[in-house]
């Protein structure tokens, strides 16, 4: 009996500390948590949210608006429609894919960053195409969030170049690969119809996730999830080309942004932050036996609601919260003239909240 169990915990040994991973973690120094302070101090403003129920599909990602009808991204493939008007849901397209981020174009065809098809176009009739899925021959296998400036050129994020979401168990388990290795992966990228070029615009990201782009398209901004901060590019002026640190050090994981109302973006926090991978960041080692380990004991989202509001400089506006997690791993949130719009990652429905309560 003792030489049997001596073996088995050889073996377990053995598995924690050799057995083949797909990530190859790199070293870094997470910044010091400060948790829910200052701009971001606890609240429980979200639980004054409404839900609108999603029929057969789940996980409301991206969301866009055109004539009084939301449009939100489903787990399932589905855009589904929402109109404000007659508080009536319909299912409208499927991409047959994983749909992300969404905007519309000045002709009112629906851009969709779709993870496992690419960035795609919906004409208002219905018809889907792909604009691009490939740069310099190679696929891109994570296209995440989606933005249009005013002449028209589409600016996207491709998340990931080595965890494809498809190839690696959907968009949540590569998103949770990508993290725990922090390799660098992820990019923003343009697409200009004029002349159906893709380009690249910064690289190096951990994790590039949510896009948006300046009313006056003078920069736009991108998140870097798993480095819980948001960058700036500068489109235009002295700085055009080049990019800088926005806001940095967030309490939790930032997900899509969307441009609001009266200079605001809109950030969603999908989770606050794991205090066990930040405290794993610098080792390697460590990072490669914590992925050997079952997958519902690592470091993965938690229930907490949180989107908040920035301006063009970083400064939050205004942050609101629900620590229950009620409508839980919010992505992002949208304005209308009435209400505040969340979305989610995991939630089963759509959810708002009136722009009074909101306080905006």
């Amino acid at each position: 009996m003792l030489k049997a169990s001596l073996l088995i915990i050889t073996a377990l040994f053995a598995y924690l500390l050799l057995w083949p991973v797909p990530i190859d973690p790199v070293s870094w120094n997470a910044p010091v948590n400060q948790y829910y302070v200052g701009d971001f101090e606890h609240n429980t403003r979200l639980d004054k949210i409404e839900i609108l129920e999603l029929e057969d599909t789940h996980g409301p990602e991206g969301l866009a608006l055109l004539n009084g009808e939301i449009y939100a991204a489903t787990r399932e493939g589905w855009i589904v429609r929402y109109n404000e008007a007659t508080d009536s849901m319909a299912k409208w397209v499927n991409t047959e894919g994983s749909p992300l981020g969404l905007a519309f174009d000045a002709e009112d065809n629906l851009l969709i960053a779709d993870a496992y098809k690419g960035l795609l176009s919906v004409s208002p009739a219905g018809e889907i195409s792909v604009l691009t899925d490939s740069y310099n021959g190679v696929a891109m296998e994570y296209v995440d969030d989606v933005d249009v400036d005013a002449e028209g050129k589409i600016y996207f994020s491709d998340a990931s170049t080595k965890f494809g979401a498809q190839s690696n168990g959907g968009t949540y388990a590569a998103s949770l690969l990508d993290t725990m290795e922090h390799g660098g992966h992820g990019r923003l990228m343009v697409y200009d119809p004029a002349d159906q070029s893709t380009k690249m615009l910064m690289d190096g990201l951990n994790f590039a996730n949510g896009v948006a782009v300046a009313e006056d398209s003078s920069f736009v901004l991108v998140t870097e999830t798993g480095s819980y901060r948001l960058h700036k590019y500068w489109l235009k002026g002295d700085r055009a080309g080049t990019s800088e640190v926005l806001i940095d050090n967030l309490p939790g994981f930032p997900d899509n942004i969307v441009r609001g109302r009266d200079g605001r973006f809109w950030v969603g926090l999908v989770s606050p932050r794991s205090q066990q991978l930040d405290d794993i960041s610098a080792s390697p080692f460590l990072r490669k036996i914590v992925q050997r380990l079952p997958a519902s004991v690592r470091p993965q989202a938690v229930p907490y609601s949180h989107v908040f509001a920035m301006d063009k400089d970083g400064l939050v506006i205004t942050s609101l919260q629900d620590p229950n997690g009620e409508h839980h791993t919010n992505t992002g949130a949208m304005e209308t003239d009435n209400w505040l719009y969340i979305s989610s990652l995991h939630s089963d429905n759509l959810a708002r909240i009136s722009r009074e309560n909101a306080g905006i």
